[in-house]
């Protein structure tokens, strides 16, 4: 049921399309999306850049920003990942961890968490500690993990085979692959 079904929020607001990351080696990144995690890679465009202010009035950079390559992977049934690899006069090369303003991390549901986690330590993927699975509260149900991307970027590997405990009380289902338009 899309928000304005609803009669709240974005009208027409389906879901989550891709999820746009700015990456130092564009190159990189995309072996280790498509040769660990799987993605497919669809089409790469660029080089964007402008002699007027469109970069800073249409994308919120620096005027002179070049976006150097933009290549657009399909990851199995989720949102599609978007990788940027910018020049910029004033780019910023540290990363926010999550409990910085501006923190983030991008998780992936896996059927099978002890499987992927040898999966990821087998390329070689640094895994943070071992994977957590919650039995109390709202999460009650969910097993995760973090993994860090070889360029830093923060992810997670999540799965809750049978619902999470919030869900078992009539609270509406988080979306999970598969699921195409049910939830």
């Amino acid at each position: 049921m899309t928000n304005e079904a609803r009669g709240k929020g974005l009208p027409g607001l389906l879901g989550a399309e891709h999820i746009g990351l700015t990456v130092p080696d564009i190159e990189k990144a995309t072996t280790f999306f498509v040769d660990v995690l799987g993605a497919e890679v669809l089409f790469e465009v660029g080089p964007f850049s402008s002699d007027e202010d469109w970069m800073e009035k249409h994308l919120g950079v620096h005027p002179r920003a070049v976006i150097r390559r933009l290549r657009m992977l399909r990851l199995a049934t989720g949102p599609s990942v978007e990788l940027f690899e910018y020049a910029s006069p004033d780019q910023q090369h540290g990363r926010p961890r999550n409990s910085d303003a501006g923190g983030h991390h991008l998780a992936f549901y896996v059927a099978d968490m002890d499987a992927a986690v040898a999966h990821l330590k087998q390329h070689g993927v640094e895994v943070l500690g071992d994977p957590t699975t919650l039995t109390d509260g709202a999460s009650g149900g969910l097993t995760w993990v973090y993994f860090l991307a070889p360029w830093g970027l923060q992810l997670e590997l999540v799965s809750a085979p049978h619902g999470l405990a919030y869900e078992k009380h009539g609270g509406r289902p988080m979306w999970r692959p598969g699921e195409g338009g049910k939830s």
